[in-house]
């Protein structure tokens, strides 16, 4: 007889096992976490050095940037006085939960508030895999058109918040608001919609409020 092992199953299912582990951990530390996903190039890292500070503000701040070689991102978080970790992740697409989950380790949790992972830049593989955050953020930036969510359904079916940036070169790019929030709505009915550029910095302090809710809301529920 011939022996079927669903393999990617499997993965997923012993994935989100560690995933949910990381959550339990979590809540016990009253630890917010995001997940930060899109592109390369849609402006992620910028973004947070625009959200962040915001943040700062109120929270303890630790940042994972994971890519695939070099520091340059974990040296621009610290340049702002934020506790990072650069992961290099030996080519993968992705975080998954263990790695995540050694990450967050690695990072430290004492005197931590608020953790955002800079997950690899792909609209694919991060969207599968469950890292245990309790917030998944993605940004898509003008350029890359209005269609997005027709293509890539899975980043935005598993997304909770989703930011549009570079908003200033809208006009360049004809992309229409309409289209896309429709183009979303059939993926993620309920799903907000923040449009901003991180250039001009309109619409970043709506962005940090949106977040900040999100934070409040947790530890409201947690404390109770």
């Amino acid at each position: 007889m011939t022996k079927i092992i669903e393999v990617k199953e499997r993965i997923i299912q012993d994935n989100n096992a560690v995933a949910n582990q990381t959550r339990e951990v979590l809540k016990e530390k009253n630890i917010f976490f995001v997940n930060l996903m899109a592109s390369p190039g849609a402006g992620k890292t910028t973004l947070l050095t625009k959200v962040l500070p915001i943040l700062k503000e109120k929270y303890r701040i630790g940042v994972i940037e994971a890519d695939v070689d070099s520091d340059v991102d974990a040296k621009t978080m610290e340049s702002l006085g934020i506790k990072a970790l650069q992961v290099h992740t030996a080519g993968l697409c992705h975080m998954d939960a263990d790695m995540t989950k050694r990450s967050l380790d690695a990072l430290g949790l004492e005197d931590i508030d608020v953790i955002v992972l800079e997950n690899i830049g792909n609209l694919v593989c991060p969207a599968e895999f469950d890292t245990g955050a309790h917030l998944n953020m993605m940004i898509l930036s003008v350029p890359e058109g209005d269609d997005k969510p027709l293509k890539y359904p899975l980043m935005f079916q598993n997304s909770q918040f989703v930011v549009v940036n570079k908003i200033d070169v809208k006009e360049v790019f004809d992309f229409n608001d309409a289209k896309f929030e429709n183009n979303v709505r059939l993926q993620n009915e309920n799903c907000p919609i923040y449009y901003v550029s991180s250039k001009t910095g309109e619409g970043i302090e709506k962005v940090g409020q949106y977040i900040m809710k999100c934070i409040e809301e947790y530890r409201s529920h947690e404390n109770n």
